[in-house]
């Protein structure tokens, strides 16, 4: 079963929190993390996942252009991305500077797709999602592992082993 972790970044730490996002999937048994920047990820990546993390910086309260061009570019794919799970990520330079606000984009764009949304869990923040302030320390690179968990392990209950959607 494929997760696809996908995200634009500009300076690296987005990646770092991709990355992280990307090993929490690999901890789940039968889960495969498929870890895309916005200029590599292919139709196939999309719609053969079983769920999205997204990620992106923080571009004036809202996720940058690539990662909403990925959106705009699938959208014929909408029916066929109905009941995967979505969750999102986010970095940020300044500590009030739109993080919260840009998840939520990213989350507006799944929900538009049809998914199923879940924040970080509980033992994470248990928020939207995960962000960081400048490059990830350890806690916000902990919170991205147990997020990408999260969702690999629902995704395993959702669509079983295989990913498909249910019958």
């Amino acid at each position: 079963m494929k997760i696809l972790v996908l995200y634009y970044s500009k300076g690296g730490n987005t990646r770092k929190l991709a990355e992280a996002v990307a090993e929490g999937i690999g901890q789940v048994a039968g889960a495969e993390a498929v870890l895309r920047r916005t200029e590599e990820v292919s139709r196939d990546d999309f719609v053969g996942s079983a769920g999205i993390i997204a990620g992106s910086p923080v571009y004036f309260g809202s996720m940058a252009a690539p990662l909403k061009k990925v959106f705009d570019d699938f959208v014929g794919a909408r029916k066929r991305m109905e009941n995967k799970i979505g969750a999102a990520f986010t970095t940020s330079a300044d500590p009030t500077g739109g993080k919260e606000t840009t998840i939520l984009s990213i989350l507006q764009a799944l929900l538009i797709y049809g998914m199923i949304i879940v924040g970080d869990p509980l033992s994470a923040t248990g928020h939207y999602g995960v962000a960081s302030v400048g490059a990830p320390d350890s806690g916000a690179l902990e919170n991205a592992r147990k997020l990408g968990r999260r969702v690999a392990e629902l995704a395993k209950q959702v669509h079983g082993q295989t990913g498909d959607k249910p019958q």
